[in-house]
């Protein structure tokens, strides 16, 4: 059927019944990104089968990792860059119009990762088959990057399952599980992954039925009249979760089904178009350089034999004991130890809380649970190949912890602490091996921040960060490494933030006003929120800690919040009341002015340091910066960074602000070395250095 010509990313055949089989197996690649050669080869593969009229065509991958993880985002920025976005969407809308329109059956197996395009892929299928795994994970996660859906998706999924599933999939970029796509119709049957393509041809013989309710409600909700009516309505939900001005791709989704009618050629126009318009957006270009930041943390401990199957944690408190819950979520054993097991028994019933929430099975629950135990003697230190120290915040405490369990350790045994804020330098002075003690920095809440600060000293052994940066991808999380200076990274960039925003507070400046000129920038929570939820006592601690290395001082009243036991939301009360875990942020009075630079005081003093650790070295580079930065503090997303937002808004402009900024407030203010770094200039979409993708 396919004579003369010649694939390199697909590969077919035709059995005996008449069914031909593509395989998709991107050339060079562990995973298939859908790049324009692939649709090149699937359009002329396409053509031919139009042609040749087959009895039936199923469509599958040949990578382990999964069907598709989407389109290559790497070409889309080419695409951006020489403004032919919309040339290569309508390209690629083509390409899938065409599968859509064969003439004899055809069938989508699905296993692991189908993102993105590869999802869109399967939608232009006459029917759809997925595996009945934990791996199979469907989704549409366009928004992410800025985007929304362009191959179809916008166009099809509403009309397949209903625009009231569809809508929030899209809008939310969550994946699907593979028994929730069949619940909600997105496939129409599950196979054992041994199976899948037997199964699938069982499939393509004797297709599914949708069941009526179904096809008729998805009908309804995508009437004219229901298009009118919905629309507002996912629009002022959406609007209530992020502004319009920092993500406009939801906003602009929504938009598109409702023009869209009842052609499908008028859905995908409008589609296109408006992919093409949200590309050229400075939160799509940002959001893709934050995806490529991504993959490079994540590929920083890839290759690496990490050699810890044992991990024993020190200090059963709120970070010990989710750190302790996490690795044994994540497959290791753990043993866990404090001084008593009343120390020791919340974290249990934490982690076992983690697990029901996130494994459901009880017999997955029940293996996690057994992955970790209660050591209060301690006598796991002597066979982890990883300890983690994550007592208080006392250096003298921690060396004394150190000098007791050293002599126990393995050879090749790590030693990493979990300090937030002392210089390592000064934590490994007494230490028999320093080569083998590191920082190993983790954020609270641990099952929800993915970053991990891997924090280095001058005796550091290259070998052991490595092997803390293979842990750390193991675990599921992102790991930067920093210089031991104090503070590291986050919290160095962090403390003046929160610090300039609880002077304001006791300058009278409203919590809630505060909280929402924050948000507003695109911070995902306000300060004062953020500092109740962090805890006023740690907000000391670090504050104390950094204070004189920063050049700031402690905002007045903290000591006193703290002496009444109002540390914040685990006391019930810190600067705002809580209930049922949630801040009571009071009204604020109607007649109440912010003051105009509200923002700028919390907002300059971030990057002015950002700017410092920059030129200190803190990290290798910018982009590893703005990675550290971004999911270590959520800030802003869309702004790209506190690097890339001075390159956006102007180095000499931002340094200019500050400079008045610090003759009408004080020598806080003043711009610190750094600002005339050429990293400073550079501006444009480019991709992160040293990228893994």
């Amino acid at each position: 059927m396919f004579e003369g010509l010649r694939f390199n990313h697909w590969k077919t055949s035709q059995g005996d019944d008449g069914v031909v089989t593509l395989t998709l197996d991107r050339a060079g690649s562990s995973v298939n990104a859908i790049s324009r050669a692939v649709l090149d080869e699937l359009e002329q593969i396409v053509e031919r089968l139009a042609i040749e009229k087959p009895a039936g065509v199923i469509i599958h991958s040949a990578k382990p990792a999964g069907f598709a993880v989407g389109a290559d985002v790497k070409e889309f920025i080419d695409y951006a860059k020489h403004d032919s976005v919309l040339e290569n969407i309508e390209h690629g809308q083509r390409v899938y119009e065409a599968l859509a329109r064969l003439p004899c059956p055809t069938v989508a197996a699905v296993h692991g990762a189908c993102m993105g395009g590869g999802t869109e892929l399967i939608l232009a299928c006459r029917q759809r088959i997925a595996a009945d795994d934990d791996k199979t994970k469907i989704a549409l996660p366009e928004v992410m990057l800025g985007i929304h859906p362009g191959w179809g998706g916008t166009a099809r999924l509403p009309r397949l399952i209903g625009a009231t599933e569809a809508l929030p999939l899209m809008l939310t970029g969550k994946s699907l599980s593979a028994r929730r796509a069949l619940g909600l119709g997105v496939v129409d049957r599950l196979a054992r992954p041994d199976e899948l393509l037997t199964e699938a041809k069982l499939l393509l013989r004797h297709p599914a039925a949708r069941p009526f309710a179904r096809r008729a409600r998805a009908w309804a909700s995508n009437t004219w009249l229901a298009r009118q009516i919905l629309a507002p309505m996912v629009f002022k939900q959406t609007a209530a979760k992020v502004r319009k001005e920092h993500y406009p791709a939801p906003f602009a989704m929504i938009e598109v089904w409702k023009r869209g009618g009842s052609a499908i050629r008028q859905r995908l126009k409008i589609e296109a178009r408006s992919v093409a318009k949200l590309a050229k957006t400075p939160t799509a270009q940002n959001l893709i350089r934050i995806f490529f930041l991504q993959e490079r943390l994540k590929g920083q401990g890839g290759g690496i034999e990490h050699g810890i199957k044992h991990v024993h944690v020190v200090g059963a408190g709120v970070m010990g004991g989710d750190i302790a819950a996490w690795a044994a979520f994540k497959g290791f054993e753990v043993t866990l130890q404090d001084r008593e097991m009343k120390f020791v028994q919340p974290a249990l019933d934490r982690a076992r809380a983690l697990y029901e929430k996130k494994l459901k099975a009880p017999e997955k629950v029940e293996a996690a649970v057994r992955r970790l135990r209660a050591d209060v003697e301690g006598a796991g230190v002597a066979s982890a190949e990883l300890a983690i120290e994550a007592i208080y915040e006392n250096a003298r405490a921690k060396e004394a912890l150190y000098a007791l369990i050293e002599p126990q350790f393995q050879a090749d045994e790590i030693l990493a602490s979990n300090t937030s804020s002392i210089p390592l330098d000064e934590l490994r002075q007494n230490l028999a091996a320093p080569q083998r003690f590191l920082g190993l920095h983790f954020f609270n809440p641990v099952a929800q921040m993915p970053l991990v600060e891997v924090v280095r000293h001058d005796q550091l052994d290259e070998g052991i960060e490595k092997r803390a940066l293979a842990f750390c991808k193991a675990i599921g999380k992102l790991p930067v490494a920093v210089k031991g200076t104090p503070g590291f990274l986050v919290n160095r960039i962090l403390m003046p933030y929160l610090l300039e925003a609880m002077r304001l507070y006791g300058e009278g400046v409203p919590g809630p006003v505060l909280d929402r000129e924050a948000k507003r920038f695109g911070m995902p929570m306000g300060p004062i929120e953020l500092a109740d939820t962090v805890g006023l006592d740690v907000c000391a601690s670090v504050g104390k800690e950094l204070a004189p290395f920063l050049g700031l001082e402690l905002p007045p009243g903290l000591d006193e919040k703290l002496a009444a036991g109002k540390r914040g939301k685990k006391d019930g009360q810190g600067l705002y009341v809580w209930q049922d875990g949630k801040p009571q942020k009071p009204e604020v009075d109607k007649d109440y002015v912010t003051p105009p630079d509200v923002a700028e005081r919390m907002i300059l003093p971030m990057v002015n340091e950002a700017v410092a650790c920059l030129a200190d070295g803190v990290v290798d580079d910018a982009d590893l910066l703005d990675a550290g930065v971004i999911f270590g503090t959520g800030f802003a997303p869309f702004r790209g960074g506190p690097i890339q937002y001075a390159r956006s808004e102007g180095a000499d402009q931002l340094k200019a602000r500050l400079e008045q900024l610090a003759r009408r407030y004080g020598d806080r203010f003043k711009p610190k070395h750094g600002w005339d770094l050429p990293a400073l200039a550079q501006g444009g979409f480019e991709l992160p250095t040293a990228s893994a993708n």
